[in-house]
């Protein structure tokens, strides 16, 4: 008899992952986890306590796949407007994502204060100081206007309240980016 395939830690939390990309957070539980992974409830929650764990370990994988989707790969374009594009197109392509990093109180209890002042924005600020001749709290102020309006068009993209058109959303970034470079050589 062959032996029973195990369901370890790290596939309960890939699956919930999948679940939570395809259909939701709001469908994250025991049973769709097992259906996803073609096993009982049983080994599901084996590894873990609670759900509320297993949405803790899917968040993990979501947050990272999410940073890996926005970060710029193409050296060419302008990083910052390559980066807004990212994040708006993220969610758009990756809506229930979206939701769940950014719309279920799971940001990581962190404010927009607090991610501007932690570490991992500082790839970004490097680049926008050299890139704009700027010191880092401009950097920070400039970055603030930007992440604002593309936060709020990847809202309004993965709660179906937008249209998705990648030129219109290009050119309204670029609007908030070299509006800002103008004001900030008008000062």
């Amino acid at each position: 008899m062959p032996p029973k395939v195990k369901i370890t830690k790290k596939m309960v939390a890939d699956g919930s992952f999948e679940v939570i990309r395809a259909s939701g957070h709001e469908n994250l539980n025991a049973r769709t986890i097992a259906e996803y992974l073609g096993c009982s409830t049983q080994p599901v929650l084996y590894s873990f306590k609670t759900v509320d764990e297993i949405r803790e370990a899917a968040y993990e994988i979501a947050d990272k796949y999410h940073t890996e989707y926005i970060v710029p790969k193409d050296t060419n374009e302008n990083p910052m407007l390559t980066l807004g594009l990212n994040y708006v197109r993220f969610g758009y392509e990756e809506k229930n994502l979206f939701r769940f990093l950014f719309q279920t109180n799971k940001f990581g209890g962190k404010d927009v204060a607090a991610l501007l002042a932690g570490p991992d924005l500082s790839e970004i600020m490097g680049i926008m100081m050299a890139g704009l001749k700027v010191d880092l709290e401009q950097a920070k102020e400039m970055f603030l206007s930007f992440f604002c309006v593309a936060h709020g068009m990847a809202s309004l993209l993965a709660n179906n309240s937008m249209k998705y058109d990648e030129a219109q959303c290009r050119k309204m970034l670029e609007n908030v980016f070299f509006g800002m470079i103008a004001a900030r050589k008008g000062e």
